[in-house]
């Protein structure tokens, strides 16, 4: 065989297996903005006001305490009729505040309730 018939098979050869072949780099993806949102404002507190006292405190029956956390304690919930009992909970202690159970207090226009809430200090 020639060179010259050997050099052009092997041209041959290589422009039919590479024919076709591109070789595309992957996609960027496109990056996505970054937005920096104020945090969302605390949820509105409802109050509610009954027009009688609740009824004697809920009476509960307390577990031994648990490290890191607080019993929040059961109270009495006005539901536009009457008075529904809610079961307490344990509340995850949060260091530098302390808890203040839920209440009820009375003012002039009726019972006003307090929900529990965790305070500075």
């Amino acid at each position: 065989m020639s060179s010259r018939l050997a050099g052009l098979l092997i041209a041959a050869t290589v422009i039919a297996t590479t024919a076709g072949c591109v070789v595309e780099p992957p996609p960027r993806p496109h990056p996505r903005p970054v937005v920096y949102a104020p945090p969302p404002p605390p949820p509105e507190v409802v109050e509610v006001i009954a027009p009688q006292p609740p009824p004697p405190a809920v009476v509960e029956v307390v577990q031994e305490s648990r490290p890191g956390y607080v019993w929040a304690r059961g109270y009495w919930h006005w539901n536009g009729r009457r008075y529904v009992s809610v079961a307490g909970h344990w509340e995850p202690v949060r260091p530098g505040y302390h808890y203040v159970h839920p209440h009820w207090e009375q003012r002039g226009d009726g019972w006003h309730f307090h929900v529990g809430v965790w305070v500075n200090g």
